[in-house]
């Protein structure tokens, strides 16, 4: 069996082609980490898909150009008349400057014929090309790896059409926070599609969370602390920081000739010290910033001019982009004058090139350069900074970095962090970097050496492919345990056989009347127990062998009211508290759970309730839920998203709390707080309280439960199960252990069930509470029989 197919989707292809002739071509390898990261994974045959460089209208051209690519593990995808408006429109002008927080351009005036929904249908036309030769090219059992925001489409068009296709998105660039992101036209279209990947990739955690917080805050959906949960779909979103090859830098850094450049760029420069900027001439690079904070450095320490000198490679890389000439223009005459003010006949301070320099020289420079001064107002990462410290050996420069470069977390303990908006401080800090003693030098250098060194770019890709594979093999297992319809006849015949056993029934939406019949009061929703399950239950608290056990996220005096006169156990605010209806309610909170964030909560969801016809939330002691079921329903979601940005803005911002986005609900409850969580200690009252000495040998768990809470159905599982565990009674008596288990399963005796879900850890499912009610109608004239 060959290795396994990994089908790389980028805007570009690691080669540019130029037409040489009417059936040839020339090809120019890509340079960067990427390249080199993604060609490395040698367990996997790489197919790479991107757009070559150079549009083509012909036939001939297009079939010789594919045959060419082919022998390079190259797929070419034509663009053609789309890929303006696509590319330099939507990608460059809209996506770009609200990534890096340039804010939304204004629309076209002099065209018509360009605007944001034109260049928007014109990404939706690439993407669906892009598709299309994947579509083309896939084998089943590949993986897709889709890069960045040229392709945000691109995931949701690969699962629809094949749903078990193994899909990963990774960003390059920062995603902003949620403010800056909701300004995007067709916003939620992106996050949704993006949302269809099996794994989401950055490059901070920064990053990832403000990707989850848009995700919140503009679809209304729930998250947790490894991902998003969409419309049943659990989405793993991680970071992985990309790296460098930095045996290619070291080793270069070491050739004679490289060594040669050293010596003569050091006699070039007079002994001067230097402080090297290495960015593309970019409106995010920050070099005027540089510019200006290096001129207040000369300005305010006079007897640094003439020992220092800046030298800044600035490459081009958009000419004929009217911003770009601004900026290149704007740096020219900083260069000028700050070179007026403090340069002499011999030498001048700052040397400005507009190019990109031999690989070899750049090796040199790194090598032989005192500071590195990087003030990218945004990066993704900024790889300079890593390239820099690999070919540092003799001199140990220091780093200055930009807290605002995706770099800046990884590299940040060895380096000198600065605001580059703020010119006092970048000059302070260029000062500090050249008057550090050797000593602390090598300190920082050997932090920043170690890291580098370790998180190369063949980790990054080994990374992420290792992750998208585990969960893509992970869902598959998943998906071959779909739910199945509950086969009542196995429910009874087994519960006729044993001896010792356990109901664990849910309140809302399992022993309620059927949603559409519930009526609402003013504070909030009548909850009361199913009509015609009232003397049923009963029936069944009473038999002997039987304990019930109903386990609601309700407060206490809800289920008082609805079940006070049955035999069995309650288990309030998902088991924060807990009773048998013989005796008192016993508080389960934890000593340590800190509750000071609920008034504030309160408050938000005060302001939403009267703002939200038909809405109304619940308090209890260590949770509260705001509901809009009976809103409507497009303003309700609307006000939901407004809630959540609410919330983490202010009263939960540093709170130890769970945030749940239920179907028409928002629950702010504290960390840790499930009804897997609460199923021991519940266990170990009953345990106490009936001096059980038999192991439970039958559990049937139903509900109708938010997908934080299912843990409560994995409890249960036999491989769980199995194990002889000791209960803390709430009297505070010392554990008592069964003589073999407290819950003695088999899987013929455990039956889960979920009602009206189908995607859930469940084994089984009910349509409705309706069903429940003829479930325990069989019980219960199995046990009068």
């Amino acid at each position: 069996m060959g290795r396994p197919r990994l089908l790389v989707v980028s805007m570009s292809l690691p080669v540019t082609a130029k037409r040489v002739g009417e059936e040839s071509w020339s090809f120019t390898m890509s340079p960067g980490g990427l390249v080199s990261a993604l060609l490395g994974l040698k367990e996997f045959e790489t197919k790479w898909i991107g757009w070559p460089g150079v549009d083509v209208h012909d036939a001939v051209g297009k079939k010789t150009l594919s045959v060419a690519l082919a022998e390079k593990g190259c797929i070419p995808v034509f663009l053609e008349e789309v890929c303006d408006q696509y590319y330099n429109g939507y990608c460059n002008n809209i996506l770009w400057p609200i990534f890096h927080y340039m804010g939304t351009p204004p629309e076209y005036r002099n065209d018509a014929t360009i605007t944001y929904q034109s260049q928007y249908d014109a990404y939706k036309k690439a993407n669906q090309i892009f598709f299309d030769v994947v579509k083309e090219h896939y084998e089943d059992g590949d993986v897709i790896w889709c890069h960045d925001y040229h392709v945000m489409l691109l995931p949701q068009y690969l699962k629809e059409y094949n749903s078990k296709m193994k899909v990963g998105w990774f960003l390059h660039t920062p995603f902003p926070s949620s403010e800056m992101y909701k300004t995007l036209p067709s916003r939620a279209d992106l996050l949704r599609s993006v949302l269809t990947a099996d794994l989401v990739g950055f490059h901070t955690y920064d990053f990832a969370r403000h990707f989850v917080n848009a995700c919140m805050c503009i679809l209304g959906i729930e998250a947790t602390s490894e991902g998003v949960v969409d419309q049943g779909k659990f989405t793993r979103v991680a970071v992985f920081p990309i790296g460098i090859e930095p045996e290619r830098f070291i080793n270069t850094s070491a050739l004679s000739e490289v060594i040669q450049y050293m010596e003569k760029f050091k006699n070039d420069f007079g002994g001067r010290k230097l402080i090297l900027g290495v960015d593309r001439l970019d409106t995010i690079k920050g070099i005027p910033q540089k510019y200006q904070a290096f001129e207040k450095f000369l300005e305010e320490n006079e007897d640094w001019r003439g020992k220092v000198m800046l030298l800044q490679i600035a490459v081009p890389t958009r000419n004929g982009i009217g911003e770009y000439q601004k900026i290149k223009d704007q740096c020219h005459g900083l260069v000028g004058r700050i070179n007026g003010r403090f340069g002499s006949i011999s030498a001048v301070p700052i040397i400005h090139l507009d190019r990109s320099i031999d690989f070899n020289q750049l090796c040199a420079l790194y090598a032989i350069t005192d500071v590195l001064l990087v003030t990218s107002l945004r990066d993704g990462m900024n790889l300079v900074s890593s390239e820099f410290v690999a070919c540092q050996k003799a001199e140990k420069g220091v780093l200055i970095l930009s807290e605002f470069a995706g770099a800046g977390q990884s590299l940040g303990a060895g380096a000198l962090l600065v605001n580059p908006w703020n010119i006092k401080e970048v000059s302070t800090a260029i000062k500090e970097a050249l008057n550090m003693s050797p000593e602390e030098k090598e300190r920082k250098h050997k932090i920043n050496f170690q890291y580098v060194r370790t998180h190369s770019t063949q980790q990054w890709a080994d990374d992420f492919m290792n992750k998208l594979i585990e969960i893509t093999t992970n869902a598959e297992l998943q998906a071959a345990n779909v739910p199945h319809e509950l086969p009542e006849h196995d429910v009874i015949q087994q519960y006729s056989k044993s001896n010792n056993r356990l109901l664990v029934l849910g309140f809302y939406g399992a022993l309620t009347q059927p949603m559409k019949n519930q009526e609402r009061r003013g504070d909030g929703l009548n909850l009361e127990l199913h009509h015609q399950l009232k003397e049923r239950l009963k029936a069944l608290c009473s038999d002997p062998k039987t304990t019930v056990v109903v386990l609601s996220r309700s407060e206490k005096n809800i289920l008082d009211k609805n079940f006070g006169e049955y035999n069995m156990w309650l288990a309030a605010e998902n088991g924060m508290f807990l009773r048998h209806t013989s005796g008192e309610w016993v508080t389960k909170i934890t000593e340590h759970m800190n509750l000071e964030w609920i008034d504030g909560v309160k408050h938000v969801f005060k302001y939403f309730t009267e703002r939200t016809p038909g809405s109304y939330f619940e308090t209890s002691e260590a949770s509260l839920v705001w509901n809009y079921e009976h809103a409507d329903a497009e303003f309700g979601k609307a006000q939901a998203r407004d809630m959540l940005q609410h919330l983490w803005a202010g009263p939960i911002s540093n709170a130890s709390v769970d945030v749940v986005r239920g179907d028409q609900s928002v629950e702010v409850h504290a960390v840790g707080v499930t009804k897997g969580s609460a199923m021991e200690r519940i266990l170990g009252d009953i345990v106490h309280n009936k001096s059980m000495t038999t192991p439970i040998d039958y559990v049937l768990c139903i509900g109708c439960f938010l997908g934080k809470d299912e843990d409560v159905y994995t409890f249960f599982e036999p491989e769980v199960t199995k194990k002889t565990k000791s209960f803390p009674s709430s009297g505070g008596d010392s554990p008592k252990k069964v003589s073999s288990t407290i819950v003695d399963l088999k899987g013929e005796n455990y039956f889960s069930v979920a009602i009206g879900q189908t995607y859930t850890k469940a084994r089984y499912f009910l349509d409705s509470s309706d069903d429940v009610v003829q479930l325990i109608h069989k019980l219960c004239t199995h046990n009068n029989a």
